[in-house]
């Protein structure tokens, strides 16, 4: 086996975006920690297979993102098997339904429990880390297309991917004289289990309040087609390398041409 680049923190791995991110970051050659929830841990521990086939070490750490203690844990636990962390992959996250009007606030705290308290969570626990080691390292969370721009029914979501774009904007400038980046990728609709839910979820719950399902706002990218999770790994790659040093702040959009900011 040969000496890895370093090591990467992947939260929400076990399917979709986090787990092409994982396996992409173990093809660069990072070690990797994969992170989930209790009820994710068979496919938490096939990627983890995967990643060792490649060559690779691979840790899984269960921790629910949203509590603090967890988060601390799991961050000590990666150190102490694989040796520190360089790359925080902060990708685990929710979605819910919801316009204005109708939203539950207990839904809506939810959300931002994991959304937005579990992406500061994981930024704050790495940095410390990455500060303590002083070596720099790369942060990097998940924001989203309907994070730069609203959509209607939204509005959980919506505005705790905003927030994320927040949070990575003052850690960046807080964190960049210790050689520590911060940015994060913006997906528009990308092939996934979670996306296909997501329509099936947001059709019923239409449908439920009495709402026609052809009022569902669609969103048309420029390319006329939906993205892959390898779309959103190939820009994680990038930014979690040493080449990626002068990028900080920024809210990378992937989404075929939906928001052109």
């Amino acid at each position: 086996m040969s000496q890895p680049k370093g090591t990467a923190i992947v939260t929400g791995a076990s399917q979709g975006i986090g787990r092409a991110i994982a396996l992409r970051l173990a093809d660069d050659g990072f070690d990797i920690a994969l992170n989930d929830i209790t009820i994710k841990m068979v496919q938490l521990d096939a990627v983890a297979r995967d990643i060792v086939a490649k060559g690779r070490r691979a840790v899984v750490v269960i921790a629910d993102v949203s509590v603090e203690d967890e988060v601390r844990e799991m961050i000590d636990t990666t150190v102490r098997v694989l040796g520190g962390v360089d790359v925080m992959i902060a990708n685990a996250g929710i979605f819910t339904f919801g316009s204005v009007l109708d939203a539950d606030v207990e839904k809506f705290d939810v959300t931002y429990s994991v959304n937005v308290r579990g992406t500061l969570l994981c930024y704050k626990y790495a940095a410390r880390k990455m500060i303590e080691q002083g070596r720099g390292g790369r942060i990097i969370g998940a924001s989203s297309v309907v994070g730069k721009r609203g959509v209607k029914d939204y509005i959980a979501y919506s505005s705790s991917k905003f927030a994320v774009r927040g949070l990575t904007q003052a850690a960046a400038l807080e964190l960049g004289h210790h050689g520590i980046t911060v940015n994060c990728y913006a997906p528009g609709p990308i092939q996934t289990e979670m996306l296909r839910s997501l329509k099936e979820q947001r059709e019923r719950w239409t449908v439920e309040r009495g709402y026609d399902p052809s009022s569902i706002q669609q969103v048309h990218n420029a390319v006329g087609y939906e993205g892959t999770p390898d779309d959103i790994a190939s820009i994680v790659s990038y930014l979690a390398s040493k080449e990626a040093h002068f990028i900080t702040g920024q809210s990378i959009s992937a989404d075929g041409g939906i928001c052109l900011t």
